[in-house]
């Protein structure tokens, strides 16, 4: 009896602590959440201009949209959908038109950060955003590739979406 009162105090302790923390899984967390994330940003390093773009939450999604631009040309863009889907979260990107596209499940959740994961996926297997100031948005995709640990990070401003 009293190692069934442990126990049951021991996973009271940590729902609670959850709860305190803030932090959600894919479960029960609504893309709402997320609001943080919409708005257009820039990321520009005299070489490179990485342009993406995030709508608002409705309809329990938000859709993004991003390119890079790279000497006057645009050498890479991709779309995206965050959205919920049967009490789950998923990123699903397709890079340009007729790709097929990949989803990624949300694995944990806060106001303040958001982390993706899809281990069979070649690379990246895991996309973050945190949101690091009102007007500035960090993104990290990361993994492995051949074998090999690899990241690219992406520190995003605020901008006008014209």
């Amino acid at each position: 009896m009293f190692r069934r009162v442990v126990l049951c105090l021991l996973f009271a302790i940590g729902v609670a602590t959850a709860q305190s923390s803030g932090q959600s899984t894919g479960q029960a967390f609504s893309v709402d959440r997320l609001r943080w994330m919409s708005g257009c940003w820039v990321s520009d390093d005299g070489k490179e201009r990485l342009e993406e773009f995030w709508m608002k939450p409705a309809g329990q999604s938000m859709i993004g949209l991003s390119r890079t631009i790279a000497g006057g040309k645009t050498v890479f863009f991709e779309y995206a959908e965050i959205a919920e889907t049967k009490g789950e979260v998923a990123y699903t990107v397709a890079l340009g038109i007729g790709a097929r596209s990949v989803s990624f499940k949300l694995i944990k959740g806060t106001d303040t950060e958001a982390v993706f994961e899809n281990l069979t996926h070649d690379f990246p297997q895991r996309i973050i955003y945190r949101r690091a100031s009102a007007n500035s948005l960090f993104a990290r995709i990361e993994g492995s590739e051949k074998g090999l640990p690899k990241a690219l990070d992406f520190p995003y401003k605020r901008s006008s979406c014209d």
